[in-house]
């Protein structure tokens, strides 16, 4: 499927928000429901996920969310950007990820890091191009799964003995407003800068579900809709 915006009037953005919202909720769904029960994976396998899904979050989300800053046009938009990296660096996300997954054994080994290392390069040089529309709806999707995946992840820790979950806490609540925020991001952006016809709208969704994909069952899913 191939969504182009182009010429929008102001008085359907909304609406065209709300379609692109409900595709991209859609395909958390059905990310979530893919996902193999915690307890009839064996303890390796567990760690794994863990260790993938830390090799991508922790050197790459506040990059990729300073990217799609670079690349919006919209005064509008750029604080509510600002905001989301406000909190990630003023926290210290990536230092709480870390007591994360170290609390839970699952530091990611060589074999970890190259298992996600052609999708997340992918992601970077898509990233890369600084195209905000298309940024920002993959960012919004980014978000909106983490929020959803946080349980998940948590389960994970804790059959590997860890009582740290601090990580899994914070973002199951604050990436409900950080996905807000984004999506609101996104009219904002659609409104100023259109997408030029011909331009799909989801690719990064799609490359950044292959990652998550690839997290998860250690394998790329080459399919684009």
């Amino acid at each position: 499927m191939t969504t182009t915006m182009q010429n929008v009037p102001t008085a359907a953005i909304g609406s065209a928000v709300a379609t692109i919202q409900e595709k991209i909720n859609g395909i958390i769904d059905d990310l979530i429901e893919s996902l193999p029960p915690v307890d009839t994976l064996a303890a390796e396998e567990q760690r794994r996920i863990i260790a993938r899904y830390s090799a991508v979050l922790e050197g790459n989300f506040i990059y990729w969310m300073t990217a799609t800053l670079l690349a919006v046009k919209s005064e509008a938009a750029k604080p509510i950007l600002i905001d989301n990296l406000m909190e990630e660096v003023r926290d210290a996300h990536p230092a709480m990820l870390r007591r994360f997954f170290v609390a839970a054994q699952a530091f990611p080994t060589p074999d970890d890091s190259q298992a996600i290392h052609e999708d997340m390069t992918k992601m970077r040089l898509f990233l890369g191009r600084l195209s905000a529309v298309q940024s920002l709806a993959t960012m919004a999707f980014f978000e909106g799964f983490i929020q959803r995946f946080m349980g998940y992840l948590a389960s994970l820790a804790a059959a590997q003995g860890s009582k740290e979950m601090e990580y899994t806490d914070v973002h199951g609540v604050c990436d409900i407003a950080h996905t807000a925020g984004l999506f609101q991001a996104l009219g904002e952006e659609m409104n100023l800068s259109p997408l030029p016809a011909g331009v799909d709208l989801f690719e990064g969704v799609y490359l950044l579900r292959n990652l998550v994909d690839c997290i998860v069952f250690n394998r790329a899913t080459l399919q684009a809709a």
